[in-house]
């Protein structure tokens, strides 16, 4: 070999494995320049070994970081160290950087340092394995989180803000969501070749914030020029890129030519636009943007952005979903639950009914008034059980069938005996619960009866309110009949309350503390029945997965 030095007298095994070894081993002296590098270090650093003598490593190599802290250290203590170092040798490589693993230990003659040995093995290849192992755990987290927070409705704004909320500032320093009409097609009004969207969400860092809101507020719509990167990217399907774009590109890409000044104010330099795609139908788009000191979007941002938009858009189709079959559903339960009949003169009645806000199934709440023959007036409430369509339409054959009973003129107990015989005949009839009340004017009293259902209460004209007592019998369609009567006067200036259990009735609690709660509120004084039945449902706030029938009745003076 081409080195002088005493490296030439070891013995030849240990010359040959020094020599042999795919391990990079290099000499140096105390002032880190080379005395011998073994082949393979040559090969690695591209350069002839004898290149190597008398020469530092960043004079061989000067892209090379390699942590001269660490090797001198070495020789002033002699304790045997292990660092990493990275950057580039003269040999072409496509790896974007490179790393090497070193263990250094000092070499000592008759008690005099004379230098250290290194021994060096790349480890680009496990680096970048490690790296990217990293990014996938850290996707995953990333991912598993987004899973937790985007999505915990079916209200399509809501999620388009929960997915805002999200990327800012873990992956932006501003996000919107932008949705499409529900045709899927541009909506009216826009200049011809542009296309109209509606901002949904909108999130942004504090010093951001003020800027971003000028160019569309949650709610408004914000038109884009022809080729701008919005409609591009819902053409495409594909995301779009833009980082550090001059004036003329940034004008083309932006909604419009008069946003570029704006972005430059707010120091916005990068955009990444991504397709909310679900089921093969576009739903719109989420806009992340960079600003100030931030880097621009990489590969990496591309592939979590690309993750986030598959589930939110996943989430938002199926609110989209839920809001359209939710309408249709609340069109045909108010369709089934006919007008309730005209009471007599000397009563009036006011309803209300609140359906559920979270599920797209109705349920079978229903009211009725039915004026008899002998100057009375039935008021009745009910509520089949479960929530379906079938449970929508077995609640207007309850209702049929009442007024019905009813025109034969009977008391509320045979009424709702009658009733449950009637239905259990009908192997399809779904249980229901009902009250029944006679109202008398002339006397000033009101009968009721209870198959299953929650007692009335009383409403005094000093917004007062107390529970009638009720020895409430099974439900209809049971085939066991059997409804006690009870009596009580209804003063002048009194109402009587009829409701279902979704009014009252809380998971966490028992019925007789829902019941208490209804108690316990003061409602207005001297109020008609409209404002009562508003008052309750606003001081019950009414939980949003069950339907509410509300009837109040007073006797006319």
């Amino acid at each position: 070999m081409a080195q002088d030095g005493p490296w030439q007298q070891l013995p030849s095994p240990l010359r040959e494995l020094l020599e042999g070894t795919p391990g990079a081993v290099g000499v140096l002296d105390t002032d880190l320049r080379y005395l011998y590098v073994n082949p393979a270090l040559a090969r690695m650093n591209g350069a002839p070994p004898e290149e190597h003598v008398g020469r530092t490593i960043a004079e061989i190599v000067p892209d090379i970081d390699a942590r001269d802290d660490v090797l001198r250290a070495v020789l002033a203590d002699g304790v045997p160290r292990e660092a990493v170092s990275s950057g580039h040798t003269r040999v072409a490589s496509p790896a974007g950087r490179r790393y090497w693993h070193g263990a250094y230990h000092r070499l000592e003659v008759a008690g005099t340092v004379v230098g250290l040995v290194g021994i060096v093995l790349e480890v680009t290849a496990s680096r970048h394995q490690q790296h990217e192992l990293e990014q996938a755990r850290e996707r995953l987290a990333l991912m598993d989180s987004a899973s937790t927070m985007i999505g915990t409705t079916l209200d399509m704004d809501t999620t388009c803000g929960e997915l805002a909320d999200f990327l800012v500032p873990v992956m932006a320093d501003a996000a919107s969501v932008e949705v499409l009409p529900p045709d899927g097609a541009a909506s009216r009004g826009a200049a011809p070749g542009h296309l109209r969207l509606r901002r949904a969400a909108l999130a942004a860092v504090p010093a951001l914030l003020p800027h971003v809101q000028r160019f569309g507020a949650p709610g408004e719509t914000v038109d884009y020029q022809p080729g701008s990167a919005i409609p591009r990217c819902l053409a495409s399907g594909r995301p779009v890129v833009d980082n550090a774009l001059p004036d003329d590109r940034l004008g083309r890409s932006a909604p419009n030519t008069d946003r570029v000044a704006a972005y430059r104010a707010a120091r916005i330099h990068s955009a990444l636009v991504v397709p909310l795609l679900a089921r093969g139908r576009r739903l719109g788009t989420v806009t992340l943007v960079r600003a100030g000191e931030s880097p621009g979007f990489g590969d990496d941002d591309l592939l979590v952005a690309q993750d986030l938009a598959r589930r939110a858009a996943v989430s938002l189709d199926n609110a989209r979903r839920y809001t359209r079959e939710h309408g249709i559903a609340l069109a045909l339960q108010r369709a089934l639950l006919a007008e309730p009949g005209a009471p007599h003169p000397g009563l009036r009645v006011a309803f209300r009914y609140r359906p559920a806000g979270t599920s797209a199934l109705v349920g079978g709440d229903w009211y009725e008034t039915a004026a008899l023959p002998d100057g009375t007036t039935l008021v009745a409430i009910g509520d089949v059980m479960g929530h379906s369509l079938e449970a929508a339409v077995e609640m207007s054959h309850y209702q049929a069938m009442l007024r019905i009973v009813a025109a034969e003129g009977t008391s509320p107990g045979l009424l709702l005996d009658r009733m449950d015989r009637l239905l259990a005949q009908v192997e399809t009839a779904r249980p229901a619960t009902c009250l029944a009340v006679i109202m008398d004017p002339a006397r000033g009293v009101c009968t009721y009866a209870s198959a299953g259902h929650l007692p009335p209460a009383l409403v005094a004209p000093d917004g007062s309110v107390e529970l009638l007592p009720v020895d409430p019998g099974p439900p209809l369609a049971t085939g066991h009949g059997g409804c006690p009567e009870a009596t009580a006067k209804l003063p002048p200036g009194h109402h009587l309350l009829l409701y279902t259990d979704g009014l009252v009735e809380r998971r966490e609690e028992s019925i007789d503390e829902s019941l208490d709660r209804l108690c316990r509120l003061r409602l207005p004084r001297e109020a008609t029945g409209d404002q009562l039945l508003d008052a309750v449902l606003a001081g019950l706030s009414p939980a949003p997965d069950d339907d509410v029938a509300l009837l109040a009745a007073a006797f006319i003076d």
